[in-house]
């Protein structure tokens, strides 16, 4: 069954929507239900869109608007009453050759650009890191992944028991080669995670999609007012809560302000599908405002 599981979701389709097996109207205000990315890899469709511009013009786009981590939506991630991530606004980046001074072997690496998804990296050692890379696991040096982009250590955003940092390294280095079919991870940030905490809910299918949504991304608004968005496994959160680091916070709200707007009127907060945006899925998944 895993096996079929894993061939599935190398289909050319880029998102199935989830359902709720209790039902529910437009107008019902309860829980509204994410969006599962089944069948996308965000970072592979980062490396096509940066293959097919221009070198020169690439460059051009970095130089208008460089990263500025307030860009960046702040968000917490629940399992049930749990939290399970967080991540504030503002945490600093740092170019490659000061990163060096500051990883540890097992380190969880994050490279950011503007308007480009987070790639995620295993720090192994010797200025070497393991990743996840168009659709293979690769061992490069840190300074050659970073390709020009800020990076900093993120081993605090998931709120797991990490494992020792002999166990991350081995973790990563056992799945060097690992290519296409192969893999069990959607992305460069499940894989990383996976090597670091050790948890199936990051690899692909490793929670059945079945039931009442567990999961809840909580994006602010205001101080006192949020979004929530459910889904029904780790791995779908992740891939929405990327799309947004793609994105942006502005136009993250921008997206919902104007989705409030048109579909319900002044004043009304509750929330449908906002439509297409350009994410891996091809849209935003349905969400629901709460007071906080």
């Amino acid at each position: 069954m895993g096996n079929q599981v894993e061939k599935l979701t190398h289909l050319n389709y880029a998102e199935v929507p989830t359902s709720d097996p209790i039902g529910g109207g437009p107008d019902d205000a309860g829980p509204r239900i994410g969006v599962s990315y089944i069948f996308s890899n965000d970072d592979d469709d980062q490396d096509d869109q940066l293959d097919r511009c221009p070198p020169d013009k690439h460059r051009a786009d970095h130089e208008e608007k460089p990263f500025d981590p307030r860009d960046e939506l702040p968000c917490a991630v629940y399992y049930r009453e749990e939290r399970v991530y967080e991540r504030s606004a503002g945490a600093a980046a740092h170019a490659a050759e000061s990163l060096l001074n500051k990883c540890r072997p097992g380190d969880l690496l994050e490279f950011v650009a503007a308007g480009q998804y987070p790639h995620w990296a295993v720090y192994v050692g010797d200025f070497q890191v393991v990743h996840m890379h168009r659709a293979e696991i690769k061992n490069n040096f840190l300074t050659d992944v970073s390709q020009g982009k800020r990076g900093r250590v993120v081993n605090g955003l998931y709120r797991y028991r990490a494992l020792p940092p002999e166990v991350v390294v081995r973790n990563a280095l056992d799945h060097v080669g690992t290519r296409d079919r192969e893999l069990y991870w959607r992305n460069s940030e499940c894989f990383a995670a996976w090597c670091r905490f050790g948890k199936r809910e990051f690899k692909i299918g490793g929670e059945i999609r079945i039931g009442k949504q567990p999961y809840r991304l909580e994006l602010p608004l205001t101080d006192k007012k949020s979004h929530v968005l459910e889904f029904q496994s780790l791995e779908d959160v992740v891939m929405e809560k990327r799309r947004n680091d793609q994105i942006g916070r502005d136009a993250v709200a921008q997206e919902l302000a104007g989705h409030l707007s048109a579909a319900h009127g002044p004043g009304d907060t509750r929330c449908q599908n906002p439509g297409s945006t350009g994410g891996p899925g091809g849209g935003t998944p349905p969400v629901r405002s709460r007071d906080r």
